[in-house]
């Protein structure tokens, strides 16, 4: 497929402006023909403590998860689930499990979980509508209580984030801390918290909280497109990102420029990350799904109260 591809045109001096960049897609197609290695990266996969167990959902199929699971050799680890969203995998997990597992004398140390969600990587696929972040929460809790953790504490991302804000919410004996890099709020209401509203109108922003603002805004007005076209017609985008592995790749690459601060990508990381998409369980349109069932279920209600 990737030999057949047809690439389209570019407006000269358009770089990231009007999405990812001609010379980058063409300079990763080829790389992805004739130097990338997936047998490799499967095989550094591999060696991750990865395992698969059925868990049970209300009102759903069972459902087949994958997950990695890290434990520590040190007593009383901490038991931790990771989370990750769309566009990212268990992946996300691999460069900090020596960082947090094996830890000096004195430091916390934690038996780490970090799964596939369903519709996501390695996972099974959901068949039925309705399958929102409550459903996404019950999963990733129920996983561990399969795995003995009773109490455990978690961390999470972009749907993570939402997810594990769901799990303090509907499982708060056992969600005993969380951590989240994805922080969504709004001004306070001037009819709701007025106290508030009036404290923020009249104090000046910090100069970084005035980039953080700056950066929000132009998510909202330039980088925001994909989510409503995912929150509303997945099916017709999950047609384009099944067919064409390049039109995957473009997708999921102008994401990974655009939400990790400049990280320095390799070739070999970026394709690694598509592939995932590509080879997985439930193809690479089942992971759009999330956006319509929170956009259009009890999700955004749910974190209201």
């Amino acid at each position: 497929k990737l030999s057949l591809t047809s690439l389209p045109d570019e407006l000269e001096g358009a770089e990231w402006d009007y999405g990812a960049p001609l010379a980058d897609i063409q300079r990763l197609l080829q790389h992805w023909q004739e130097k990338y290695d997936w047998r490799h990266h499967e095989a550094q996969m591999n060696k991750l403590p990865q395992y698969t167990t059925r868990i049970s959902v209300k009102d759903f199929e069972d459902l087949d998860i994958h997950f990695v699971h890290q434990t520590s050799v040190v007593k009383n680890a901490i038991p931790l689930l990771f989370v990750h969203g769309w566009p990212g995998s268990f992946l996300e997990v691999t460069k900090i499990l020596p960082l947090l597992s094996n830890v000096k004398d004195g430091e916390p140390a934690f038996h780490i979980v970090a799964p596939s969600l369903p519709n996501f990587g390695f996972s099974q696929g959901v068949k039925k509508k309705g399958f929102s972040v409550p459903q996404y929460a019950e999963v990733c809790h129920n996983l561990m209580l399969r795995l003995g953790y009773p109490q455990y504490v978690t961390q999470g991302g972009d749907w993570g984030t939402w997810i594990t804000r769901t799990i303090g919410l509907l499982y708060p004996n056992a969600c005993k801390a969380s951590h989240i890099n994805m922080v969504a709020g709004s001004p306070p209401s001037p009819t709701e918290n007025p106290v508030q509203s009036l404290q923020q109108a009249v104090t000046p922003y910090t100069e970084a909280e005035q980039a953080g603002l700056d950066r929000s805004n132009w998510f909202q007005e330039q980088g925001s497109g994909y989510g409503a076209i995912q929150s509303t017609k997945p099916q017709t985008l999950g047609y384009a990102l099944a067919d064409s592995p390049l039109g995957l790749l473009a997708w999921i690459y102008e994401k990974l420029h655009d939400w990790t601060d400049a990280f320095p990508w390799s070739d070999d990381e970026i394709l690694t990350w598509v592939s995932i998409y590509l080879f997985s369980t439930a193809g690479p349109a089942a992971s759009l799904r999330i956006y319509r069932e929170w956009a259009f279920g009890v999700g955004p209600e749910l974190h209201k109260k």
